[in-house]
């Protein structure tokens, strides 16, 4: 069903400490900025979505960002044992990889993808558990870092050190896109944000807030992260019309057995 298309092979033995290093990488100044404008876009997305079960496949910055949705029942799932039991999350936790989730199918109404897809070895995997857990109706809201920023080019120059968020495969808006149509989803909504550059120092990052506004206007597909709220298609079932069942042959046996139980009745 998916195209196949160069990207950088991620051993699944690593995946938890490329998730463990990306949760500690927002805790720097950079990660803090940037999990500020993540956390308001998810407040807006979060607070307009309704129904009976969220989940969040992978923890983000070890902080709860689910406090701004009207669906009271959440759960946080995770690989990480140790990061569930640390994180401040008030959601239920669930313990499981991304490729495998412990969900019913047709079960969850939202789920949350915040930076999964890059460090996962099989992201085809996670679309299609996303696909067969959530509701007909449901919507995915996944959080990516742009290829197409700064951000990407700063990637090629980190990654020889494999330190996370710079040694992620970065998918563009477009590529994620076609993913979801293939699976039957809509796209509802999308936009990227963070037109600073991944400047490490606090000082500089506060003085050039201003490009915030002005990246917004001038090349506002060009920043650091992006969101993308999807909602899957109900399927269009097709008539078909039934065929009559042949008569069934006459059994001796039925008939003994019929005679016995009105006998019995009587």
């Amino acid at each position: 069903m998916f195209r196949k298309r160069h990207s950088k092979k991620i051993d699944p033995a690593i995946q938890l400490q490329a998730r463990y290093e990306l949760n500690e990488w927002y805790r720097k100044p950079l990660g803090q900025a940037l999990l500020e404008y993540e956390r308001k876009e998810l407040d807006d997305i979060l607070s307009n979505l309704f129904g009976y079960h969220l989940l969040q496949v992978g923890i983000l910055g070890h902080c709860h960002v689910l406090g701004q949705s009207r669906i009271h029942h959440c759960s946080l799932m995770d690989g990480d044992y140790y990061a569930l039991a640390n994180t401040s999350c008030k959601a239920g936790v669930l313990c499981a990889e991304p490729e495998s989730w412990p969900i019913a199918g047709d079960s969850v109404d939202v789920v949350l993808l915040p930076h999964v897809l890059e460090f996962s070895p099989d992201p085809h995997q996670v679309l299609r558990e996303l696909d067969r857990s959530l509701i007909p109706e449901g919507h995915l809201v996944l959080l990516g870092f742009n290829p197409f920023s700064l951000w990407y080019l700063w990637s090629l120059i980190l990654a020889p050190w494999k330190k996370a968020p710079w040694n992620g495969n970065f998918y563009s808006m477009r590529r994620l896109k076609d993913w979801l149509s293939l699976l039957g989803f809509d796209m509802v909504y999308s936009r990227s944000y963070f037109f600073r550059p991944p400047i490490t120092h606090p000082g500089i990052l506060h003085k050039i807030r201003f490009l915030e506004r002005l990246g917004q206007r001038s090349w506002p597909f060009f920043g650091g992260g992006y969101i993308m709220v999807a909602k899957k298609r109900v399927t269009a079932l097709t008539p078909i019309r039934p065929r009559w069942r042949a008569r069934r042959k006459f059994n001796p046996a039925d008939a003994i057995s019929t005679n016995m139980r009105d006998v019995e009745h009587d």
